[in-house]
């Protein structure tokens, strides 16, 4: 689940293209030698939180010029640079190798990384990563090729972890050959990929909307959908299924009653040829957890002809090899290949946006695994979403659009992703120096981002935020609830908390609650960049992980351990009364748990079972049990009392099911943010990005974490009291729990 993560990272960076068109390797910038604006000219770079990334003329291998990447916050994950080849190469395999000097690099490492699409090969020295300080030193990565199903070739250098990195003087060689003298691979288009008719737009003209149009284009949407992942031609790549609605919309539109719309159709699907029998089509198996839901055919008003045309080509559909959708090699969750993301239609014309609403709903209808639990019933959705998407009058209009019928599969991983995106212009740069979190149904300041800003503000831990220029705090949070897709409230208050003061002007005028007073001012705002905005849980990468508190008990934070100081834990900690292990904040991606989870089990323990989807039978998702935890040479005989809350979302979730499974483990605190299972990214028209959960994940017994999250043993919250006092109440409990003392609150 880390090595996707990150694999994510670089796909977000390098999604609107940091290709080069050139041939020839000088021409490539591998030594960073050609400038523009500032950056070495055709490399992606976007600076991560917590991390710079610029040009030094000092350190240098040779040249002028090399890049040099530096931890420079408190908290932060990793930072790439990032190279795309315009071309693919005729070769066995390609082999990148470059000059890297390090200083002081820790909690992970510094090294070259490159990945072959889609999910072909990947390598970024996770395991091989250079640490520490060293000199100008010779690195290299070689990944097998496949050039028949080469999609894009991404290559550059990282940091992961803390510290500071130099890289210069990039090669890329294939076979052995340097790249400006390899053999470009010609590879045949398919069709889907030689049809450029509607490249600059749909063309498609809306009649003024009404209950029939919209009842048709519902009914239009999910057959769509349906062909997208069915039909054999469909699924070779014989077709560009985008165009494909803009070739039908116009016919379709004009249909004046349901026997021309049925005809329409009919004659639509008859376009693509008669559906060959299928010999390895399988019967959904009886015991599959989620079955193909094609409730929408029989409750529709087709003709029977119709329905009995889709019935066929579900009992024949297409198998194997599919050109838009794949499941992911080693992790199984779906991959939405050739989807065109339109960049360059920053505000698409409405055929377009339509198609991004089909796009979507048929994605989440036929791979989501949690389909089944959202508020909504999903069948009712793309009907009310038709007019919103037709109907925004502008980009930012259309995101608006897009971010609510993300939140309607209520999950937390799904979020809307776009560069330089009209939601983020429209709330602003500028925040409070100051977090405000929702404790005891009131709006509370809980921490500063810069402490050094506590004294200019005027404002103190523990005091109320009631109105925001003039408006209550309970109206402004209950007008954008719509906009922050999550699995539950507490995932979604979180989200909001971190947008509740912000604006684009440099002040907002606020009344607040201190000392039992209510109270006036304008409070000034800061850039989120000059603020330590990022870093949820104040953590200091500086510390270690673990220490020894009072009464001989053990305390590890998942904030920001290594995998060095596992030994060290288990050796300290052997005799202690209990271990507290805190989940509250997301484990680092180069941080293996179950080398620490070992520890807490007498033999080897299952915790978790996983539901995957199917592309050969798009709906249907299997049970499957997941892995176990390995019993380790030595197990601890304390007690062992896990800290949850609302920032414990995802791989922190997953590690929280694998504690439980401890012999004496006691997990307290609050609602986790209820999203597991590694994320599926899909484009959408005008460069949008979203995602939701990719596979379902489960307790052994079936229990479902999706939503819920992770149930505490003991639910312990932060106070009004505490906070002001600066206590970490559910640390408290958890030292009670093991002291001995009464466990219930």
């Amino acid at each position: 689940m880390k090595k996707y993560i990150f694999t994510v990272l670089i796909s977000v960076l390098t999604i609107s293209g940091s290709c080069q068109t050139q041939g020839n390797s000088s021409k490539f910038n591998l030594d960073f030698e050609i400038i523009q604006k500032g950056q070495p000219q055709g490399w992606g770079i976007t600076a991560q939180p917590g991390y710079s990334v610029s040009l030094d003329s000092v350190n240098v291998k040779s040249g002028k010029y090399s890049v040099i990447i530096e931890f420079t916050g408190e908290s932060g994950n990793a930072q790439p640079i990032s190279l795309g080849l315009s071309d693919n190469y005729d070769g066995q395999q390609i082999t990148l190798s470059g000059y890297i000097k390090t200083e002081n690099v820790r909690d992970g490492y510094a090294g070259l990384w490159m990945r072959i699409d889609p999910q072909i090969a990947f390598d970024n020295m996770q395991r091989r990563g250079v640490t520490g300080t060293t000199d100008w030193t010779k690195y290299e990565i070689t990944l097998p090729m496949n050039p028949a199903k080469t999609e894009r070739i991404v290559l550059g250098g990282m940091l992961v972890g803390k510290g500071k990195m130099w890289l210069d003087n990039f090669t890329i060689t294939i076979d052995g050959k340097n790249i400006a003298e390899a053999k470009i691979f010609e590879k045949e288009l398919l069709p889907a990929e030689k049809d450029k008719e509607f490249d600059n737009g749909s063309n498609i003209a809306f009649p003024e909307l009404n209950g029939q149009i919209i009842n048709n284009l519902d009914l239009l949407g999910k057959l769509w959908g349906f062909l997208k992942y069915h039909h054999p031609e469909v699924g070779k790549g014989n077709y560009n299924w985008d165009y494909e609605l803009f070739r039908i919309l116009p016919v379709y539109l004009n249909a004046r009653n349901n026997t021309e719309r049925d005809k329409t159709l009919l004659d639509w699907i008859n376009k693509y040829g008669k559906i060959p029998t299928c010999a390895t089509c399988k019967e959904t198996p009886s015991d599959a957890y989620l079955k193909p839901d094609l409730l929408w055919v029989e409750k529709s008003d087709m003709n029977d002809e119709l329905k009995k045309k889709i019935r066929e080509i579900y009992s024949n559909r297409h198998q194997g090899a599919h050109y838009y959708i794949q499941m992911v090699s080693g992790l199984g969750n779906p991959l939405f290949s050739n989807e065109n993301p339109y960049p360059n239609m920053l505000y698409p014309d409405a055929g377009f946006r339509l198609l991004a609403l089909f796009k979507y709903w048929s994605a989440t209808h036929y791979f989501f695994p949690y389909k089944y639990q959202t508020d909504k019933n999903w069948d009712d959705v793309l009907k009310e979403y038709i007019p919103i998407f037709i109907l925004a009058k502008d980009e930012l209009e259309y995101e608006w659009a897009a971010v609510q019928i993300i939140g309607e599969i209520n999950d937390t991983h799904a979020t809307l992703g776009k560069a330089n995106g009209k939601i983020r212009n429209f709330r602003g740069e500028n925040v409070a120096p100051f977090r405000a979190k929702y404790i005891e149904q009131k709006w509370v300041v809980a921490d500063y981002f810069n402490p050094e800003l506590k004294e200019s503000t005027g404002l103190e831990i523990g005091d109320i935020i009631t109105h925001i220029n003039g408006r209550t705090v309970e109206f402004i949070v209950d007008s954008v609830k719509k906009y922050y897709p999550a699995s539950n409230e507490a995932a979604r208050l979180r989200n909001i908390s971190m947008d509740l003061i912000r604006s684009n002007s440099n002040t907002v005028n606020i009344q607040f609650i201190s000392s039992g007073q209510t109270r006036q001012k304008e409070l000034s705002l800061y850039a989120r960049n000059n603020l330590n905005y990022y870093n949820l849980n104040r953590v200091n990468q500086n510390e270690k992980c673990y220490k020894l508190l009072d009464g001989n008990i053990g305390y590890v934070t998942m904030a920001n351990p290594k995998n060095e100081d596992i030994p060290i834990i288990k050796e300290s900690f052997k005799n202690t009364k209990g271990i507290i292990i805190d989940i509250r904040a997301y484990p680092p991606s180069a941080f293996n748990p179950f080398i620490l989870v070992s520890y807490f089990v007498s033999n080897s323990t299952p915790f978790v079972k996983h539901t995957f989807g199917n592309v050969d039978n798009p709906g249907e998702f299997t049970m499957r049990a997941g892995r176990e935890i390995p019993k380790s040479d030595e197990t601890y005989q304390g007690k062992l009392v896990v800290l949850v809350n609302e920032n414990t979302q995802s791989a922190a979730e997953y590690l929280s099911m694998a504690f439980r499974a401890g012999n004496n483990t006691t997990i307290i605190g609050s609602q986790t943010a209820g999203a597991d299972g590694s994320v599926s990214y899909i484009m959408l028209p005008g460069g949008l990005q979203t995602g939701f959960s990719g596979y379902g994940v489960y307790y052994p017994d079936g229990t479902q974490t999706q939503r819920i999250g992770i149930v505490p043993d003991i639910e312990v919250k932060p106070t009004i009291k505490g906070i002001k006092q600066g206590r970490d109440e559910v640390l408290e409990k958890a030292i009670e729990i093991i002291e001995g003392q009464n466990a219930s609150r």
